[in-house]
This record gives structure tokens, C-alpha cells and sequence, in this order.
């Protein structure tokens, strides 16, 4: 099993490009339907994000053939059942927007027309010929989609652990791009109108970055022929990912307190690295953040909520395209002091190589097992692929598995040098007001 695995992780994409959008295609007859993946990647911003946010939402009701939203489903039902949704994603400084469509092969139907063709016109037309009325979108699909996204924001704030992270990057990142949330900002919704959106959407398509997935039983020759007849872009140039050094602030730590109606208080830490994805240090910040929180077996987990009592729950996540690494933690409101003073003990202990053996291994085997089994899954593939893309750094997935397999503790120590603990945000009850 772990050989069938690693080989498949090794397979690559093949490469091309149509009207300014990238192609990227795995030719394999592994799965028995074709994965698409579609990514349009465009420069956070505040005076877009909530529109680019928006734009998903309103294509997904109809198009041009299909203009009423039964329809569109009903389309997706004669495509026996094919997936389509999208996610609206942050990576690094970017906000992208990820269409995917999971559809049968051929083989497996008795099907008069190529489903993968008729897949790639339904996708071509939901990107670009959207269900419009007098030149802008249905006003009663906006309406609606405004709610759906104002909903989606409001259940953040609902959920004190989402909330409680997302307020953290915020300050610690209130000068730069990464504080955005890619769904946007509440307050913009109202102000967008039918016509305002439509604008937004034709820049949208001229300036994004495009980079088209598809995993399956074809062809880079075939889906290029595709791309050609589906998506009808006029696009003037190539538009690429620019990649940005990780910032870094010569400042104390900042500590936040925020008061609102909770019973549980919410610890969370940012810590800023000059590792990203495309550094050779990569592998072993993956390790330094799997050790101090990834895992069950990890020092937070451990020492915090184990040994300590401390915290209902203690982790760390790393977003590696950015350079950052935050602590989540849900405590008594009165163990502050000493949730902070445990957690601060850990980093401590990453930074002198205070690192077991078996949490070496252990967290080796976790990393190793997670990037076997994205062989499993083409969409899994896809997304690693992509990684290659938006960093510009060719790392297979054999690659990774061999620097991670001869990560040492002294590698993970030099690692941790370099995460430096930069703001400390908690939320409390309004007791003390």
C-alpha cells in the first residue's frame, strides 16, 4: 500500500496554456471519474474582496442557457449526478476562488455525447456567460447571494473559536493584506449592486490568475481543445503570482483583550517565521509546527491540556505561504497567566531542541502518512500541485517525503529560531467591566 501510494504522489502534470489560463492535466486511468479544478487567484485587497467574494456566489444561480437556478441543478442531474461547488480561498496575500465539477467517465455510462466535454461547456459557461438581464446579474439572485454571504460571515462571529483566530490575524496583521477574510467585510455587502457587481466581475476575469486542473482519463491535447471551445475569454495578458519576502516587525509582542459574552476564555497566539513553502527550511518547519501543535501527541496538546489541565483544546497551524503560525487554545478564564506562561514554556523548548525521540518519529509518521494518502484523492493531488504554482516552487511529493524522513532535531531547532512569538490575543467574559 505505502509503495502504490508514494508512486502515485511522484506523478506530475502536464503543462499548457489557453487564452492566458494555465492548464495543468494528470493523465492517469486510477479514478474512475475526472476531477476539475478550477483556481482564479487575485491580490487581496480591501476594496475588492468583498465583490470577489460575492462573484462566486451569483454565478452558481444560472447562465446563459440556464438562466433559471432549477435549471442550472437540473443540468448538473443529466450530467448523472456530476459535482460542482466552489470554495473562496486565502493563501498568503492572495484570495482565490476555486470552482470544482467531479464527473463520471464515459467508460462507465452509456453516454451519446463526451461527458467531459459537456462538463468542460457547463464549467465555460458558469466563468463566463452568467445568467445577466440588460447587461447585469438577475437582481433577485444578488439579493439573495448577499444574504447567503452575510449569513456565512455572521456564523464567524457566532463561533468564538473561528472568531477568536480570525481577530487575531487582524491585529496582528492590521497593515498588510492578511488581515482581510477572503469572504469579505459585513459592511460591504449592502453597497453592492447588480450593476457595481457585473463591473467588478469583467476586471475580475482580465486581471485574475487562471490555472485549470483536470485529473483523469484524457489528455493535455484533448482538455486544451476543450478550454478553446468552453471558455470564451478575451483576456490581454498572462497574469502570474508574485511572491513576497515574510514580514517582519521589529516590535515587542502585543497582547489583545477583548471582552464579549463568553464562558470560555480564548487563548490565541501569532508567531511570524522567514520560512515559507518555497524555502529549503520548508520540511522542517512542517516539523517545528507539528511537534509544538499539529498532533495529539504534541507539546501544546500534551503539556497544556493533558499534563497541565489548562486548555479544553491546544493546537498550532502553519500557513506556509505566508510565514505564520498561530496557537489556538480554549481556557478558564482565570488561567490566563498561566496558559500563557505553559504555551511561552513550549516555544522555549522548540527554540533549545527540547524534542524527544518519539515525538520526532511520531510526528515524521503523521506528516508522511498525510502526504502518501494525497495519492488517493485527485483533488488532494490537485491542491498540492497548486502549491507548486502559487509559490513557484517545484517540490514533488517524493521530494517532501525524503527531506521530511531526514529532518533531524537540530534542523528543527535552527527552524525555530526563526518563529518569533509577535502578538498574543485573548477573549474573555465582560466580568471586571
Amino acid at each position: 500500500m505505502t509503495k502504490r501510494r508514494l508512486a502515485l504522489t511522484m506523478t506530475s502534470f502536464e503543462q499548457g496554456q489557453v487564452h492566458q489560463m494555465r492548464i495543468h492535466v494528470m493523465p492517469t486511468k486510477r479514478f474512475k471519474t475526472f476531477a476539475i479544478a478550477l483556481y482564479i487567484g487575485v491580490p487581496l485587497e480591501e476594496s475588492t474582496v468583498t465583490e470577489v467574494a460575492l462573484t462566486p456566489f451569483a454565478l452558481r444561480r444560472g447562465t446563459e442557457t440556464y438562466p433559471e437556478t432549477i435549471q442550472f441543478r437540473e443540468r448538473l442531474d443529466d450530467l448523472y449526478g456530476a459535482g460542482f461547488g466552489f470554495d473562496v480561498l486565502k493563501r498568503g496575500d492572495y484570495q482565490i476562488v476555486q470552482f470544482r465539477m467531479d464527473i463520471i467517465n464515459d467508460a462507465f455510462v452509456a453516454s451519446e455525447q463526451s461527458l467531459l466535454q459537456q462538463s468542460f461547456a457547463f464549467l465555460g459557461e458558469v466563468l463566463t456567460k452568467p445568467a445577466l438581464k440588460q447587461n447585469k446579474y438577475r437582481d433577485k439572485y444578488v439579493d439573495a447571494e448577499k444574504e447567503t454571504l452575510r449569513k456565512r460571515l455572521d456564523s464567524i462571529v457566532n463561533d468564538k473559536i473561528r472568531y477568536a483566530a480570525e481577530r487575531c490575524i487582524e491585529e496582528m496583521c492590521k497593515n498588510e493584506p492578511y488581515r482581510l477574510h477572503p469572504l469579505g467585510k459585513r459592511e460591504d455587502i449592502e453597497g453592492i449592486t447588480s450593476e457595481s457587481l457585473v463591473k467588478h466581475y469583467e476586471k475580475w476575469l482580465q486581471s485574475a490568475n487562471m490555472d485549470l486542473y483536470v485529473v483523469g482519463d484524457t489528455s493535455l491535447e484533448e482538455v486544451q481543445k476543450l478550454v478553446e471551445q468552453s471558455f470564451q475569454l478575451q483576456r490581454s495578458k498572462e497574469v502570474n503570482y508574485e511572491l513576497k519576502a515574510p514580514t517582519r516587525q521589529s516590535r515587542d509582542v502585543q497582547t489583545i483583550v477583548e471582552k464579549l459574552d463568553v464562558g470560555q476564555g480564548k487563548l490565541n497566539m501569532g508567531l511570524r517565521t522567514s520560512i515559507t513553502y518555497g524555502d529549503d527550511q520548508y520540511a522542517a518547519a512542517l516539523m517545528y509546527n507539528g511537534i509544538l501543535g499539529g498532533y495529539p501527541h504534541s507539546k501544546l496538546f500534551v503539556n497544556v491540556r493533558e499534563k497541565a489541565s489548562l486548555a479544553y483544546y491546544a493546537s498550532s497551524r502553519f500557513d506556509g505561504h505566508k510565514g505564520i503560525c498561530t496557537i489556538q487554545s480554549g481556557i478558564e478564564i482565570e488561567n490566563y497567566e498561566k496558559a500563557v506562561e505553559i504555551i511561552r514554556q513550549q516555544l522555549d523548548s522548540m527554540k533549545t531542541g527540547t524534542i524527544s525521540d518519539l515525538e520526532l518519529t511520531q510526528t515524521k509518521a503523521m506528516i508522511s502518512n498525510h502526504v502518501r494518502e494525497l495519492g488517493d484523492s485527485a483533488f488532494e493531488m490537485i491542491g498540492y500541485d497548486f502549491n507548486r504554482q502559487l509559490s513557484g516552487k517545484n517540490r514533488p511529493a517524493s521530494q517532501l517525503l525524503e527531506q521530511i524522513e531526514n529532518v533531524t532535531i537540530a534542523d528543527i531547532q535552527a527552524a525555530a529560531q526563526t518563529f518569533e512569538l509577535d502578538t498574543i490575543y485573548y477573549l474573555r467574559d465582560r466580568k471586571g467591566e
